[in-house]
């Protein structure tokens, strides 16, 4: 019987590795409100999204026609089934934009709004979820109760379409002014590469600033742990975020801002691939 099962694991091994498509790029994006996106849609966000810039649903959103785990043009929302703008939109569209023609991207979203870089540990998620506000807890139940093992879960999935070619980070408002905030980063970003049988260190981890100290924002400061990231996370990036339109709270992006910071992320993703 053993055997028999072994025969017929490596009759389907072909057929499983001709579904991974090489040419599918998938980024995981995770982070706090800035990814999840906090701007209001516009119209010129709706359209003229090419269908080669795809979306894994993070969850069942009946109104958008959405199941959890499938891929569908990634007309925002990203986040969420009511969340706003993301640098997800414009990383993705610039990617598609600039990569050749038969190569698409996936994104696969996992966000909240307000959230420490600890709901993302593995390891100690449940500390930090026993204290989390009511509000937030609406959030981290729509993933299932647990925003780390969702990520992952989607992952894997995506990961029998094609394959996983970077991380996307905005986070780090909650955490300003702490110093470890680099090696709970790291902590984040190994796990992830174990739990999906990359190889250490081998995916790039792209991390944006927050509103600058000139745009009067209010977690300016964290910029300078931001920067320092590369130091503790080698095949990390700073995406700059200066300059990027701000809201009127001076702790989000406004939809300009993000477009802007989208195609940030792009520039440096294109340069890592040799674009």
């Amino acid at each position: 019987m053993l055997m028999k099962t072994i025969i017929m694991m490596f009759m389907m091994l072909p057929v499983l590795v001709a579904a991974q498509d090489p040419n599918l790029h998938i980024y995981l994006c995770f982070g706090q409100s800035n990814m999840e996106g906090n701007a209001r849609i516009e119209d010129q966000d709706r359209t003229g999204v090419d269908p080669r810039f795809q979306l894994v649903s993070a969850m069942d959103c009946p109104d958008l026609g959405r199941q959890q785990g499938q891929l569908y043009t990634a007309v925002p929302p990203l986040g969420q089934c009511n969340t706003g703008l993301t640098p997800a939109d414009y990383f993705g569209r610039s990617l598609v934009q600039n990569l050749p023609e038969n190569v698409k991207v996936a994104v696969v979203m996992v966000a909240i709004g307000g959230c420490k870089i600890e709901l993302f540990d593995k390891d100690n998620y449940e500390s930090y979820v026993a204290t989390a506000p009511g509000w937030m807890m609406g959030k981290i139940n729509g993933y299932g109760g647990n925003p780390y093992v969702k990520l992952v879960e989607l992952a894997k999935n995506a990961q029998q379409k094609g394959v996983v070619k970077g991380i996307l980070l905005h986070q780090g408002e909650s955490n300003t002014g702490d110093a470890e905030w680099p090696a709970k980063v790291k902590g984040v970003y190994d796990n992830l590469l174990a739990d999906l049988g990359l190889e250490a260190n081998s995916i790039p981890l792209l991390a944006g600033e927050v509103v600058h100290a000139d745009q009067g924002g209010v977690c300016a400061s964290m910029n300078d742990i931001i920067r320092t990231l590369p130091e503790t996370l080698p095949n990390a990036y700073v995406i700059p975020s200066s300059g990027c339109a701000v809201a009127k709270d001076n702790l989000h992006f406004s939809a300009a801002g993000y477009r802007q910071l989208g195609r940030r992320y792009a520039a440096q993703m294109l340069s890592i691939l040799g674009y």
